[in-house]
């Protein structure tokens, strides 16, 4: 395994991060879950992602009992706030002092752990004030229930105005959480170069494309059964991404991978893994075997005529349009 400082922080994280939206809690089941973690930890992930959010608090529940009796110095457990939680009222959302301190201590008993390595702002919160809200982030650092605080599908004026915040008020931003891969770039041209300004990593999810860069759809032919594109929650995420131009592409990915010596998957995770800035992958698992097969992309170094051939076979079907970013932030809170 290999391991990267997230951002001007000393914290190190494994390359490899454990991820378990989706899957934990909803889609497998929890003895199968765990197994996947076991399988994490045995092939030296030791850096863990959640949120509060997935499976409406159930993901954390999975991941806590599946982590317990480990030695939690040997780990870095991320979690993150903003998503409606429990039964959905006028403050069960969002980024206010209230929502963030109460969410903090739920997420702490779900985890059986007294803190967290990485609190997240799980979106921008245009209805509570960012002074409120990294006043509360600060505070939950200070009470020792998170070492550090991250942001995830922040704009780059987002993150500046944050990390600013939080510099004056004494405390590290050190992530950024954003969708990127060798299909979705769209961090590249803003995000990236104010992160790098900022002293900010980022920790990618998705980087193969909601497994659309494993070549498991084909051009022509329906989803595979149990795919992620045939699960009512999976396909609204992966649509943009299923165009038949797109799955063209990647199929002639393939003898790129092949004279690697990897697959497509594993090269998928080692391309976002060659941007400096990024100082994890978050791959998440449905099977044990998933794990060790994604964790061989770590420490890879991809030559530059591959990662020219790259940019050459996928050509203008990459999305690159920077203003998405900026539309995934909510317009207002859901209650």
């Amino acid at each position: 395994m290999e391991f990267r400082y997230l951002g001007n922080s000393g914290l190190k994280i494994s390359a490899i991060t454990y991820g378990n939206w989706i899957t934990h809690g909803s889609q497998v089941e929890n003895d199968v879950a765990t197994q996947c973690v076991r399988a994490a930890l045995d092939e030296g992930v030791t850096t863990f992602d959640t949120a509060d959010v997935y499976a409406n608090t159930a993901a954390e529940t999975v991941l806590g009992d599946a982590l317990a009796g480990e030695r939690r110095e040997s780990l870095e457990i991320f979690t993150k706030v903003y998503w409606p939680t429990g039964p959905g009222g006028p403050n069960d959302m969002g980024l206010s002092r209230k929502h963030i301190l109460e969410s903090i201590n739920g997420s702490l008993r779900r985890l059986r752990t007294d803190y967290v390595d990485l609190y997240q702002a799980h979106r921008y919160d245009v209805e509570t004030p960012l002074e409120e809200t990294m006043q509360a982030f600060a505070d939950v650092v200070r009470s020792g229930k998170a070492l550090y605080i991250g942001v995830s599908e922040w704009t780059a004026e987002q993150i500046r105005a944050g990390a600013a915040l939080a510099k004056d008020l004494g405390v590290q931003l050190i992530s950024s959480q954003p969708q990127y891969s060798m299909l979705y770039r769209v961090i590249e041209p803003e995000v990236v170069p104010a992160c790098e300004e900022l002293g900010i990593s980022q920790i990618v999810w998705s980087p193969i494309a909601q497994g659309v860069l494993t070549g498991k759809y084909l051009p022509g032919q329906p989803p595979p059964a149990g795919s992620r594109a045939t699960d009512e929650h999976g396909a609204n995420f992966i649509g943009r991404l299923m165009g038949e131009d797109i799955l063209e592409a990647v199929q002639r990915l393939r003898p790129v991978a092949a004279e690697v010596d990897l697959t497509l998957a594993q090269l998928a995770v080692a391309w976002v893994l060659q941007n400096p800035n990024v100082a994890a992958a978050l791959v998440g698992a449905s099977r044990p075997e998933q794990v060790a097969e994604n964790v061989k992309a770590a420490g890879v170094t991809l030559p530059a005529e591959t990662m020219a051939k790259i940019d050459e076979v996928l050509g203008d079907v990459v999305i690159r349009d920077p203003g998405l970013t900026a539309k995934n932030t909510p317009a207002g809170r859901l209650t």
